[in-house]
């Protein structure tokens, strides 16, 4: 006779309390949508740790072009995690270390999973003329026919350049006779879905569908299709994000691209989506000193899109506005204190 006491299965047994998530997964959520999605967290902090302790003196110098990104992303870690650097420089336990870099890293990777889930269904929505339907139809939960299996995803993925018009090679790219590399970018990306061969750059990541996949992730599904009315909401109200950042709109178009593809699984070693190469090869463009003027336009116009009242802030006050009269005056007065001043010391 069993000693347990009888449970009445007809009602509900008490509440259970809700687990709290490591506040770690939470910031490794932000890390990986908007600093650096497909890192090596582990790596990066070990490297960290090294450089600001037992290299601290080494000059800049002696580092490799890719141990100063590296580091760069790994500065980026420790602004976004409030109390990181302390923990990492104060611990002499490689456990806890370790214990750090995988909730951090358990974070970016569900956000990526999360992401990819809510966007195979949503993706189709944005495909789909209002009051019409797709010719053939995609299914919302199975992929096999997207990608270069289906008219309409087949010409959002098609690369750059790439004629998909052409019936030889639409048939070598849906046998995979014509593969496609990471650095080979589809047309989604570009703006009306047009690539001009001369200007490469003229409207370079400013397609309708990469903007409504970055307020999707970022800004909440429901200011897909209306006009956001506040700074921030969504996740990035969570993170405090009041700006677009290179790698989000890098992840934002990563994930696009994923989504329209036919393939089942984000993996990112997948040699078919190389999407690891893909999400690089974009962020690398995006860092580049070179690109400089290109990319400060770019994120100009991303931020008016996607945080209009936080770009509307940084906007140049009109001319003979009152606001431009007021500070005129202030600024006049201040330079007569100044003058005041000065002449009273040389006297």
């Amino acid at each position: 006779m069993s000693n347990k006491e009888n449970v009445d299965a007809l009602q509900l047994g008490p509440r259970k309390k809700a687990r709290s998530t490591d506040p770690l997964v939470h910031h490794g959520r932000h890390f990986g949508r908007s600093i650096h999605a497909l890192c090596n967290i582990q790596a990066l902090i070990n490297n960290g740790i090294v450089r600001m302790g037992e290299r601290a003196d080494e000059p800049d110098e002696s580092f490799t072009e890719q141990e100063r990104r590296e580091h760069k992303v790994f500065l980026e870690l420790l602004r976004c995690v409030p109390g990181l650097e302390e923990r990492l420089m104060s611990t002499e336990s490689e456990e806890e270390v370790h214990s750090i870099a995988v909730m951090l890293q358990k974070g970016a990777s569900s956000a990526r999973s999360d992401d990819t889930k809510s966007l195979k269904s949503a993706i189709i929505d944005w495909l789909t003329p209002p009051g019409e339907a797709l010719i053939p139809p995609i299914s919302r939960n199975v992929k096999f026919e997207r990608g270069f299996n289906h008219e309409v995803t087949g010409a959002l993925l098609c690369p750059a350049g790439v004629d998909w018009s052409d019936k030889e090679i639409k048939e070598k790219l849906r046998t995979g006779e014509l593969s496609v590399a990471g650095d080979q970018w589809p047309v989604f990306l570009y703006s009306s879905f047009k690539y001009d061969e001369d200007d490469p750059w003229k409207g370079l990541l400013q397609s309708s569908l990469l903007v409504k996949t970055f307020k999707h992730i970022f800004t909440s599904p429901s200011s897909v299709e209306r006009e956001a009315k506040a700074t921030r909401s969504g996740n990035a109200r969570i993170h405090g994000m009041t700006r677009v950042t290179r790698a989000s709109i890098s992840y934002a178009a990563t994930q696009a691209r994923f989504a329209l593809s036919a393939s089942s699984v984000f993996n990112r070693n997948d040699t078919i989506t190389d999407s690891e190469w893909f999400y690089n090869s974009i962020l690398e463009l995006l860092e580049h000193p070179d690109e400089i003027v290109e990319v400060d336009r770019l994120l100009i116009w991303w931020n008016r899109i996607v945080f209009p009242n936080h770009a509307a802030q940084s906007r140049p006050v009109s001319k003979n506005s009152a606001l431009a009269s007021i500070r005129a005056k202030r600024e006049a007065a201040k330079r007569a204190a100044l003058t005041a001043n000065s002449n009273a010391t040389t006297t």
